[in-house]
């Protein structure tokens, strides 16, 4: 257990609602949350955090120990910040990456576990991702760190009405160092093997994906995980890329809290050491 918390914002709704936990993508912060944020604290408790390495949570890394990352050891650090919180159980939010993160935490301790709202999904590497994860490889030593995700954020978001997107997670990343972004990258490896027993194994847990019809790397996996699981339903918002509570935050915000409110009981009170921001 690490001895440093991941850096958190709680706000806590005055009457008792249910917690809404909101997990960023890699490279990118609980900044990316800005157009989700006055909706979703209009009607629940909301707690933000940033992702070990990312961040306010960069100087956390310093007190981790050193050693190859995994899903399992980055979702142990959301685990630890709800026990010190005392959030015994919150709908989870996530987007790109996140979403793994969030689906790994379902495996751990399923009871935590309300729902799931999983935007920009990802759920598997096609073979033109592999190739690129191979090529990230390769040069991640030699090549500025940020020359590579510029590279992987215009091939995941190439188009124009992407470019705000795209310029806002390049925006975040900036604030890794290299040597965290190396981390980081190597978890592609664990993303197709991981995922491939997630679609094995389905969860009793109401989920919601929400897509983009531009997201051309992940919204055809997205649709076969969303076909081999009763619990899970897809939403796909039209003019959309992979970003999708940026690109049509309105719909995201929309579809996202019609769905928590449809599976919200709205009984927990928020812990005593959250203090409204």
């Amino acid at each position: 257990m690490s001895h440093a918390l991941l850096h958190h914002r709680t706000f806590v709704h005055p009457e008792p609602r249910d917690w809404v936990v909101m997990v960023h993508g890699a490279g990118g912060s609980s900044n990316i949350w800005f157009k989700q944020l006055k909706a979703y604290r209009a009607e629940f408790n909301v707690l933000l955090l940033d992702l070990r390495g990312h961040g306010a949570s960069k100087a956390i890394v310093k007190n981790l120990i050193e050693g190859q990352y995994c899903f399992r050891s980055v979702t142990k650090d959301v685990v630890e910040l709800l026990d010190h919180l005392k959030i015994r159980s919150a709908h989870f939010v996530g987007i790109s990456l996140g979403t793994i993160i969030i689906r790994t935490l379902a495996e751990l301790e399923p009871q935590r576990v309300k729902t799931m709202v999983l935007g920009g999904a990802v759920t598997r590497l096609n073979r033109f991702s592999q190739v690129l994860v191979r090529l990230g490889n390769a040069l991640k030593n030699v090549v500025p760190y940020m020359w590579l995700y510029k590279l992987f954020a215009w091939i995941i978001m190439p188009k124009k009405a992407q470019a705000p997107s795209r310029h806002l997670f390049v925006r975040e990343a900036r604030r890794l160092c290299q040597k965290e972004f190396k981390r980081w990258f190597r978890l592609a490896a664990e993303v197709n093997p991981l995922m491939r027993y997630f679609k094995e194994k389905e969860l009793a847990i109401p989920t919601l994906y929400i897509m983009g019809e531009n997201d051309h790397m992940f919204l055809k996996p997205v649709k076969e995980m969303a076909r081999h699981h009763a619990s899970a339903d897809l939403a796909v918002i039209q003019d959309c890329g992979h970003v999708c509570n940026v690109e049509n935050a309105d719909r995201f915000n929309r579809l996202s809290l019609a769905f928590l409110n449809r599976h919200s009981q709205t009984v927990e009170p928020p812990p005593a050491n959250a203090p409204a921001a």
